[in-house]
């Protein structure tokens, strides 16, 4: 495993990759939205095998952290106190905040009212972005293209089922969630050119985990051998970890660096497809012409966005 990522990254420091056209940087977005698809059921996992969503958070991260290590050099600090609060608001807003909202917002409301909510980041990093980054460009294009996407996803999310159940705590914590997610991809913006991939993303991981201490105060971390020890608990912190959060977070900031935050956000809009296909699999969740046209125009939209 470690030579893996240890390819990945001298393949990534090498500058004819960082030289690619822009395709593939939607490649690259696209790979990391499948495995976060994917990730909605391995979290449900773990969640019933008896973690806490804080547990959850802490070992992915931990582990991510630790692996980060074997990447680059190992550079403690930002060139400023400034940046270095900018990697602080990082760590919250790409981390330790962005996954206690979303995952405590199942336990209040509906998974699909979760699903919905979490998918207006695009329209947030739009807004976001006009008001704060003058490099970003929002054309005709990219406004229909996130507006088709948002519809496609109300189709997948729903499946069929148009029965939406507000309850105002999950729904304001399901936007919570989002608006960190955009306000990561702006604070991103900030660093992104003046630091190494690398060195951005191990100190998200550094301010997650510390960030996420203090709620060990009040619902201590689990450390219980048979919760831990069980094979699926295992398989999908590891997967959560290495693939879902140190590689996949290696991917999308450098995604963000290339294609800009309003874009590569679009992305986001699959999502959910990812995780009913994922559901069917699985679970044999079925899948309705609903969810079949909603596919279709989340691809659409993510098309028009990306002209």
């Amino acid at each position: 495993m470690h030579i893996i990522f240890y390819s990945y990254y001298l393949y990534i420091q090498n500058q004819a990759f960082m030289e690619l056209g822009k395709g593939w940087y939607h490649v690259i977005a696209g790979f990391v939205v499948i495995v976060w698809g994917v990730t909605f059921i391995s979290t449900k996992v773990i969640l019933l095998s008896g973690l806490s969503p804080e547990d959850i958070f802490f070992y992915r991260f931990l582990l991510a952290y630790i692996g980060i290590w074997f990447f680059g050099k190992h550079r403690l600090f930002a060139d400023n106190l400034k940046d270095e609060i900018y990697f602080v608001f990082l760590g919250i807003t790409g981390g330790s905040l962005y996954f206690l909202t979303e995952n405590y917002a199942v336990q209040y409301t509906l998974p699909s009212n979760v699903s919905l909510l979490v998918c207006v980041a695009p329209l947030f990093t739009a807004l976001l972005s006009i008001w704060f980054l003058k490099n970003e460009k929002i054309s005709r294009s990219l406004v229909q293209g996130i507006l088709i996407a948002f519809v496609g996803v109300a189709l997948v999310v729903f499946n069929g089922q148009f029965i939406l159940k507000l309850n105002p705590i999950g729904d304001v914590l399901s936007i919570a969630a989002a608006f960190c997610w955009a306000v990561y991809s702006i604070l991103l913006t900030r660093v992104n050119n003046r630091y190494p991939n690398v060195f951005i993303t191990r100190k998200v991981f550094f301010y997650g985990l510390l960030t996420i201490l203090p709620f060990f105060y009040f619902k201590p971390l689990t450390i219980n051998p048979e919760i831990l020890f069980q094979p699926q608990v295992i398989g999908n912190i590891l997967f959560l970890g290495v693939i879902a959060s140190l590689l996949c977070y290696l991917f999308w900031n450098l995604t963000v660096k290339k294609l800009g935050a309003i874009l590569t956000n679009n992305y986001i809009y699959i999502i959910p497809v990812i995780t009913l296909i994922t559901s069917a699999i699985i679970i044999q969740e079925k899948i309705t012409v609903f969810a079949i046209v909603g596919t279709m125009l989340i691809l659409a939209g993510v098309i028009r966005a990306g002209k």
